[in-house]
């Protein structure tokens, strides 16, 4: 027992001189996770903090004019240009001027003086289907509370229903808090695997494999050792994106630490599994790079970090049952902003758990029948 531990922890050891030995691989494992996370956190927002429009004003009344200036006092809305013609409509949308252009017809303040319906159109450019469904409800948000005031200043009744709106766990509905601790498990995966992924063809590649096989190592001490130095690393990632999310972004963590590691640690395991698996079928590190790159885009795609998973085809929803990063993103979004302990993750744990076995099986039968 003690000697193959020592054997693991010699191999450990060997792996890790290998990979931090060369500079840039040491500038790669610490410098690109952290400036993704900043690059996702400033640039993958979905919020909308300056939406261009034009206004086609023709009414040129008190009320068109105070609704406008609503607009315009907006920290959103950038008004580009004044419209004299419905016909410049269009100019304005196909050149991309503008993201939106509000319409205010003629009669628009006597209907209201007279209790009637007045109609306001909005055209957005729809090439960016979701800026344009943003930039929508900023202006509905607008166009309510100018009803509201109208209707308060002329004495009119209100709204049978008052709504009022409440984001849990993310007040501000900031697409940060929401995409930074994703990245914990989506940056991770992609590091991890490569590691993993390249450990058995490096040896190959390098001509140390059969080297390797002549020692007194046993096949599943080989995987020990191979798999333990890629969880390290990807371990230090994960505390570093983590490290960002509370100390740059000020994203507030309500959870306990303790129960974000052991998912992530599971998560590890699924992904060593996967990166291993790959490495004992690659003969050569381009190859294993290569399949690893063939994997990571179908995990990032069919995770939910961008795509709602419900969203998706019944027949892509089947297949992230098999994404292990559709579970890690869903353990870091509930410990990090929801506070929730490990009873509440059971459901997302205990498919890791199975996904590892897996790979972790496959790549060790691979690797024995490999060596055989």
């Amino acid at each position: 027992m003690w000697e193959s531990l020592a054997r693991i922890s010699a191999l450990i050891r060997k792996e890790l001189l290998a990979m931090l030995k060369d500079p840039r691989a040491r500038w790669s494992i610490v410098v690109p996770p952290v400036l993704q996370c900043l690059i996702f956190g400033y640039a993958a927002t979905y919020d909308l903090n300056n939406v261009p429009y034009a206004v086609l004003d023709q009414d040129h009344s008190f009320a068109s004019r105070d609704l406008l200036a609503r607009f315009d006092g907006s920290r959103v809305f950038q008004r580009v240009a004044d419209l004299q013609r419905a016909a410049d409509i269009a100019r304005v949308i196909d050149n991309r001027d503008a993201i939106l252009v509000i319409q205010v017809p003629q009669d628009f303040e006597r209907d209201l003086l007279l209790g009637k319906p007045a109609s306001v159109q909005l055209i957005a450019d729809g090439r960016n289907s979701n800026t344009a469904g943003v930039a929508q409800a900023y202006a509905g948000a607008i166009v309510d509370a100018f009803n509201a005031d109208w209707r308060g200043q002329h004495g009119e009744a209100g709204p049978p229903i008052d709504i009022a709106s409440r984001a849990w766990f993310n007040s501000n509905l900031e697409t940060r808090w929401n995409m930074i601790p994703s990245l914990i498990g989506t940056i991770t995966l992609i590091q991890t695997m490569m590691l993993a992924a390249m450990s058995i063809a490096r040896e190959r590649e390098q001509g140390t494999f059969d080297q390797l096989l002549v020692t007194p190592f046993r096949p599943l001490e080989i995987m020990a050792g191979k798999a333990v130095p890629s969880m390290i690393i990807g371990t230090i990632q994960a505390t570093n994106i983590l490290l960002v999310a509370q100390l740059w972004f000020r994203i507030p963590f309500q959870g306990s630490f303790v129960v974000l590691y052991a998912g992530l640690v599971l998560f590890l395991l699924a992904a060593v599994g996967i990166g291993i698996f790959v490495s004992s079928i690659a003969a050569t590190m381009q190859q294993a790079m290569l399949y690893s790159f063939l994997l990571i885009m179908p995990f990032s795609l069919l995770s939910g970090l961008t795509t709602p998973i419900t969203n998706m085809p019944e027949p892509l929803q089947i297949l992230t049952f098999a994404n292990p990063l559709r579970y890690a993103i869903t353990i870091a979004q509930r410990v990090y902003l929801e506070g929730v302990g490990i009873a509440t993750l059971v459901p997302n744990l205990w498919p890791m758990a199975i996904i590892a076995t897996v790979t972790l099986g496959a790549a060790t039968w691979m690797f024995r029948h490999r060596v055989a």
